[in-house]
């Protein structure tokens, strides 16, 4: 999907770059903007930390009988701030912090971080599915390069949906039997990367053991069905202050959400990457947007969304005494 959103934007800005670039038009985006809509969209991103520690909560439990929640708050909040900084290798901080506070494996807490993900993706597909059979380009028109990128992600969607059901229903019904088939097949492979293998199957199964009780999944999935609510909320709040997407419709925020969702695969350090060409792309092609007007609307939603957290984790960092140039050599470290 990322790839599709690439090729995607490259028609998009191939098509586009032979007009100049309006400023003017650019910083009425911000000049118009009302700044009500920011501190709510704002006020409910910080909200999904929350919910992020207390869904991580759920995961820890069978290994934690009373974990501290502070103690997941700031992890997630430091481990986000890492993402943004560092890029995707600083997705590693936050179970390593999360072990560390509570004293439990690092092992455990990698496989708890990729039960997460595997949550978020089944609901990113349901979402994505959803917008999938809801645009509607204006005045009936819509380039080439989108229509292969719309075929392209249901496909993936599909594929990666039933991938996931696949894995949560194996480990969850047959953990056991899983871990000993999947490790006889590993033989087979080097014996360096055999053992790293090993190493990764076995905490991924250990840390599965949340989801052997039916009252922990639905947990996970309630959790799961709240963050992304949540953020939904906050994407609309942002839509509402602004004049040229004042009059989007929930369904329309669900479709530009489940686009972005996916772009959002692709993380430069400190930039970010996917996220706002996917924003964009939904903006012109699906809602009419000038070039301008949506790149100033996907940068205002990119910032919100991403860079928000990090003042609060760098402020929560130095209070543990965590320095940041520390940070990126634990980064490498757990990595």
């Amino acid at each position: 999907m990322a790839a599709a959103v690439l090729t995607a934007g490259y028609f998009l800005f191939a098509r586009l770059r032979g007009s100049e670039f309006r400023w003017e038009l650019f910083t009425s985006v911000f000049r118009d903007f009302d700044p009500r809509w920011l501190g709510l969209s704002t006020l409910l991103i910080l909200l999904t930390y929350v919910g992020r520690a207390l869904r991580w909560r759920v995961m820890i439990l069978p290994l934690r009988e009373r974990p501290r929640f502070w103690n997941l708050l700031s992890a997630t909040i430091i481990g986000f701030t890492a993402v943004v900084l560092f890029g995707r290798p600083g997705e590693l901080v936050r179970p390593y912090l999360i072990a560390t506070k509570e004293k439990v494996s690092f092992s455990s807490q990698l496989a708890a971080w990729f039960l997460e993900r595997v949550y978020d993706l089944l609901i990113v597909l349901v979402i994505f599915g959803f917008a999938l059979t809801q645009i509607h380009a204006p005045g009936g028109a819509m380039h080439p390069a989108i229509e292969w990128a719309l075929r392209a992600g249901g496909w993936a969607a599909t594929a990666l949906g039933a991938i996931c059901i696949s894995i949560l229903f194996i480990i969850r019904r047959f953990s056991t039997t899983a871990q000993s088939r999947i490790l006889a097949g590993l033989k087979v492979l080097p014996p360096a990367w055999a053992g790293r293998l090993e190493q990764f199957v076995v905490a991924f199964t250990t840390g599965m053991q949340s989801t052997h009780r039916d009252l922990f999944v639905l947990q996970l999935v309630l959790y799961t069905f709240g963050e992304w609510a949540i953020i939904s909320g906050a994407v609309a709040c942002l839509f509402r202050g602004f004049p040229p997407t004042a009059g989007l419709t929930l369904v329309d925020t669900l479709v530009f959400l489940g686009f972005v969702a996916f772009g959002g695969v692709i993380q430069i350090p400190g930039i970010g990457g996917g996220f706002q060409m996917a924003a964009v792309i939904v903006l012109t092609e699906l809602y009419g947007l000038s070039l301008e007007v949506a790149t100033g609307i996907a940068l205002v939603i990119w910032v919100v969304s991403w860079l928000t957290v990090v003042p609060l984790g760098l402020i929560l960092a130095f209070r543990e005494g965590i320095k940041w140039p520390n940070l990126r050599q634990l980064q490498e470290k757990v990595a």
